[in-house]
């Protein structure tokens, strides 16, 4: 089964190269993910806006959770010009992403604590 929204490869990638680190590195993306959630939720002007997305797809990329980064993308490209609604919208989609992959992650780093 192919997971849209992560790309096991480029975790089980990560989890060769960074080996004894490789729970550090999940446990800072967790949080970084939740501190920039919180930047979404609160960012008052497209600015704002849209680099808190930016910086968010960049580690959403980097730990293989593409689809969060493909949504951070659209929020980012289009923090300018969409309406509040659909900003609005896209936030909660972001939200609900990480939602959906974080018991992932802590599902990795439980499992790498117990190699």
């Amino acid at each position: 089964m192919t997971d849209t929204h992560i790309d096991r490869e480029v975790l089980s990638v990560l989890r060769e190269v960074m080996e004894e680190g490789y729970p550090e590195l999940l446990d800072t993306f967790l949080a970084d993910s939740e501190n920039r959630l919180h930047e979404l939720q609160k960012a008052s002007d497209a600015k704002a806006l849209s680099e808190a997305a930016h910086s968010f797809k960049g580690s959403a990329s980097n730990m293989g959770a593409v689809r969060l980064a493909e949504l951070c993308q659209e929020l980012e490209s289009g923090a300018k010009i969409k309406s509040p609604s659909d900003i609005a919208r896209l936030v909660a989609d972001i939200t609900g992403e990480f939602a959906e992959v974080r018991p992932v992650y802590e599902n990795e780093k439980h499992h790498a604590h117990t190699h």
